[in-house]
């Protein structure tokens, strides 16, 4: 996919709503060859998705051995919207608490007062930093079951119409 049409996508309104969300659904081959898919929060840069973790994340060692991922984030409503993502991930090891960690958690119901509570606990618990897992996309595709559908969908779309049509 060109990078043309990745923008395309990522900037449709629709789009922007999704990467304005709290949670995505990270998917990449684990340690063991198996696949993985975990949900994580995230923040969108306008150029890639960051998401943060521990230093001693399991998902660190794969990703280092293979830095192909895929994310969905989507609505829980029907019709579904859906985002869907493809990218490489970049590991950037932090000292102290990356800027978007703090953003990403933000929208989170929290009062003035468990909002500085919630953000001591984490400067405690990630004391040694941590890691900014950068993802560059390299595909992308919506899907809202309005005007954009799975591919599979279209194309069994398509295939009705035209027997339509021929009768």
């Amino acid at each position: 996919m060109r990078q043309s049409e990745i923008t395309e996508v990522l900037n449709r309104p629709l789009s922007k709503e999704l990467l304005a969300r709290d949670l995505t659904r990270l998917a990449y081959v684990a340690k063991d060859g198996t696949p993985r898919s975990i949900p994580i929060a995230f923040t969108w840069n306008g150029a890639q998705i960051v998401l943060c973790t521990s230093k001693n994340a399991p998902k660190l060692h794969s990703l280092r051995a293979n830095p192909a991922v895929a994310l969905t984030i989507d609505t829980e409503v029907h019709p579904p919207k859906i985002l869907l993502i493809r990218g490489t991930a970049e590991l950037d090891p932090v000292d102290g608490i990356p800027e978007e960690f703090l953003q990403m958690n933000g929208s989170y119901q929290m009062s003035p007062e468990q909002r500085v509570e919630w953000e001591r606990e984490v400067r405690s618990l990630y004391a040694d930093g941590m890691v900014r897992i950068v993802i560059t996309p390299t595909w992308a595709k919506l899907i809202d079951f309005e005007t954009t559908l799975p591919t599979p969908v279209q194309e069994l779309a398509e295939r009705r119409s035209a027997r339509q049509e021929a009768v």
